[in-house]
């Protein structure tokens, strides 16, 4: 049994990296940038107008104005202020030379001859000047960057219509056990619906890979096998749950051992989480995660997820934040490091009310988990913790 930071170095370190390909901008979204995205242009390409106004000299701002022409955005500057002159320029027209500021329309009248009266008492420049956010050459978004909208505002300002990212992994995802039926099917007696798969579809998703669902296999170990190998075949990750414990009917090790998976751990000192096995086959990869439902997410969320994430180029495997306890929080075994759902709000930790590693309703409103370090019995409200988000 090892400790999740060592089974967390093995994970990373028999990463496979994904190869890449180039992808429409539109299809962009939560794929992993395999390339830095470097500016071409100066963000602002040129002295703008941040205000409806007027550009003037702020020398003139005494006088009365003439209007000498209107720039509306999009269009070039034909004439320059000079003294005593006034452009009325729209908000992200190119400034005008001569003028070094741009006073707000809301502080102007017009006088009788339609000269413009500056009534404020100051002005800011309210210019964006060249390259004041961003210049040319610079790296904006660096390779490795999970791509979210906010990122393909800056592909799409940079020209970059046809990015490189990594391929997605394929995941294929396997129930385990005679007693999981699918969501469409009323259990019977001793039967559950099959929640764990399909939890894991979505968290397999999130990541930005391609789960696939393979099925159930049931309590056969031949059965298992084929199932398995279909699945080694066609995916480049395969993650099964159940099946890893020590019971009867427990005899996915042995399956793998017949396939000739290399198993570089089999069981955690982890709560909830401790059946979990990560093994290699060539370049494909097996995790074998608990049965119970908040095991398999939490395993997921501090394995799988990471793996995902860093085979295609991350360089973010956990994403942890340091935040102050809102309430204590005791356990009274404390031979494993245990992981609890939390709920943060107003910048503090409040563990949720959580039964064990088969009440999955605990997650539905968690924001993240805890970890309470083995040895460790009580965290005190106002101590600081590592909070892993979800």
């Amino acid at each position: 049994m090892i400790r999740i930071e060592e089974a967390y170095k093995l994970v990373t370190g028999a990463v496979e990296p994904m190869d890449t390909e180039i992808i429409d901008i539109k299809d962009s979204l939560y794929r992993v940038l395999a390339e830095d995205i470097v500016s071409d242009v100066d963000m602002p390409p040129f002295d703008k107008s941040a205000m409806d106004g007027y550009a003037c000299r702020q020398e003139d701002l005494d006088q009365a104005l003439s209007v000498i022409e209107t720039i509306p955005a999009g269009k070039a500057p034909e004439k320059e202020v000079g003294k005593g002159d006034c452009s009325e320029i729209m908000t992200g027209a190119p400034l005008p030379k001569g003028a070094d500021c741009v006073i707000m329309v809301e502080h102007t009248e017009k006088d009788t001859n339609g000269k413009v009266i500056f009534t404020g008492k100051g002005t800011k420049a309210n210019i964006a000047y060249q390259a004041e956010d961003v210049s040319k050459g610079d790296i904006l978004i660096p390779a490795g960057t999970y791509i979210e909208p906010q990122h393909i505002a800056i592909l799409a300002a940079c020209g970059y219509a046809k990015p490189k990212v990594a391929v997605k992994p394929r995941v294929g995802i396997i129930s385990t056990g005679d007693e999981i039926v699918e969501p469409s099917e009323q259990p019977g007696i001793s039967k559950i619906r099959n929640s764990n798969a399909y939890q894991l579809l979505g968290q397999v998703q999130k990541c930005g890979a391609v789960a696939n669902y393979i099925g159930i296999a049931k309590d056969d170990e031949q059965l298992t096998f084929d199932i398995i190998s279909e699945a080694l075949e066609n995916n480049d990750v395969v993650m099964l749950t159940g099946g890893i414990s020590m019971g009867q009917f427990d005899f996915i090790p042995e399956v793998f051992q017949k396939l000739g998976v290399n198993v570089l751990f089999q069981t955690l000192a982890v709560q909830p989480g401790k059946p979990t096995l990560f093994g290699k086959l060539g370049k494909k990869r097996i995790f074998g995660l608990p049965g119970n439902p908040v095991s398999a997410f939490n395993t997921f969320e501090l394995l799988v997820k990471p793996y995902l994430r860093i085979s295609m180029g991350s360089t973010s495997g956990w994403s942890i934040i340091k935040l102050p306890m809102g309430a204590p929080y005791s356990r009274k075994k404390s031979g494993r490091d245990s992981f609890v759902p939390v709920k943060i709000e107003q910048g503090k930790v409040y563990p949720k009310d959580y039964h064990g590693s088969a009440h999955i309703q605990a997650l539905t409103t968690a924001d993240g988990f805890i970890m309470i370090p083995l040895g460790i019995t009580q965290i005190e409200e106002g101590a600081s913790i590592d909070v892993r988000q979800i």
